[in-house]
């Protein structure tokens, strides 16, 4: 029982904490633009792959 005592008011205190955490970073942007980084993965690459100078053999 006096282990409750310790542990109810602890993750009172963590989620207290991420819910600061949440609006903090919404509020700095992190998530504004979820989408474009997504895109990324299925876009095509320009860049060319290097050509080695001598064959394996």
């Amino acid at each position: 029982m006096t282990s409750l005592l310790f542990l109810i008011p602890l993750s009172l205190l963590v989620l207290v904490l991420a819910v600061v955490l949440f609006f903090w970073a919404v509020r700095n942007g992190q998530y504004d633009n979820m989408d474009s980084v997504a895109l990324h993965v299925v876009l095509d690459d320009d860049r060319q792959p290097p050509v080695d100078s001598e064959p394996d053999n």
